[in-house]
């Protein structure tokens, strides 16, 4: 049966940066295993992306990131150390992340960008559109996921798709910003956009976060986009060229989302999930 080229079944993650804003602890532990409560940063993407239907996660990862395949795979050990005791319901949660979706890894040889990592992707994901989930960016809401919301719109447009939020302006030499046309309820036909801006640059005061849906001539797109802002291959600036075709919306999603790639965000969100796990 040929495959359906519109469904979005596959899941990117970029996952080999270094996590330097949590040194010493991230030295040999990935930032993508630092736990919220006891569960990884990473997991929680994971199980995002399956509350989006999407079963193939893509990893794109580094040296010194053995854990993260570890974490997604059986411990026949632990397993049997603790079957049959009061603790054997703690792996319940993992275990069903295992059953219900396949694992893929490649190496990002070079920390050239999020750009670069996206195309060190290619060949997990092949001629398909795809989801991008950053798990710094921890999301949560008390209906539909941020990632089930965007796997719904593309079904509409059919186009990339970058989820955005409003930020303080200050802050707008952090994120890539956007610009555009609206289009429906939190919809934003995307005209520009801009990587870290200073704040007299911003295009506006909506920032695209870690969550996007892609096309797949974001390949080809990349291959060709020269180093931009840092000298590294922004995402942003690929996703410019197909927005000046109109191909990219942005998508003012429903929830909250902590950036745990700080420690502000990180202890924001501990504390968040649990008060929220009190109730």
């Amino acid at each position: 049966m040929p495959k359906d080229r519109t469904k979005i079944s596959k899941c990117l993650f970029p996952a080999a940066g270094y996590g330097t804003r949590f040194l010493p602890a991230t030295k040999a532990i990935p930032k993508e295993m630092l736990p919220v409560l006891t569960k990884p940063l990473l997991q929680y993407g994971v199980e995002e992306a399956i509350s989006a239907q999407i079963d193939t996660m893509a990893i794109v990862t580094g040296r010194g990131k053995r854990a993260i395949e570890d974490h997604f795979d059986i411990s026949y050990e632990l397993e049997h150390q603790i079957k049959g005791t009061s603790k054997e319901h703690y792996l319940t949660e993992i275990r069903d992340v295992i059953t219900k979706c396949t694992f893929s890894y490649t190496r990002q040889i070079e920390m050239k960008g999020l750009g670069h990592a996206i195309l060190s992707g290619e060949t997990l994901i092949g001629d398909e559109p795809f989801a991008v989930v950053l798990a710094d960016d921890l999301c949560d809401n008390n209906g539909s996921s941020v990632l089930s919301q965007m796997v719904t719109l593309y079904e509409k447009y059919r186009c990339s798709i970058v989820a955005v939020e409003e930020i303080p302006p200050q802050d707008s030499n952090k994120y890539g910003v956007i610009a555009g046309n609206m289009e429906e309820d939190g919809v934003i036909r995307v005209t520009d956009m801009v990587e870290k801006p200073d704040p007299k640059d911003a295009p506006s005061n909506l920032a695209i976060i870690g969550r996007y849906i892609l096309t797949p001539d974001i390949f080809d797109i990349l291959r060709d986009t020269k180093p931009g802002k840092g000298g590294e291959i922004q995402i942003t600036d690929a996703l410019l060229a197909q927005a000046k075709e109109g191909r990219v919306i942005a998508y003012r999603f429903e929830g909250k989302r902590f950036d745990c790639g700080s420690v502000d965000g990180f202890v924001e969100a501990t504390n968040y999930f649990y008060n929220k796990k009190s109730i």
